[in-house]
């Protein structure tokens, strides 16, 4: 079974390519620095639960979105 943060990294990847954002649109979009977004993505850093609703905010998905399987 898939870790929940690297479910969660994947789901964000798939979203903000669906919307065709780059990292550092989404950073801007989400509040957040690019090269945070980047060490989520790439499962350096574990996203913070606040930090996740701003990204979901920013690709305009549900939370439940970017953790479901």
């Amino acid at each position: 079974m898939q870790s929940l943060s690297k479910r969660v990294a994947e789901r964000i990847i798939y979203f903000r390519k669906l919307k065709k954002l780059s990292q550092e649109q989404l950073g801007i979009e989400s509040s957040l620095h690019r090269a945070y977004i980047g060490q989520v993505e790439r499962h350096e850093k574990v996203i913070g639960l606040n930090n996740l609703e701003r990204v979901a905010a920013a690709l305009d998905v549900s939370i439940v979105d970017l953790v479901k399987e």
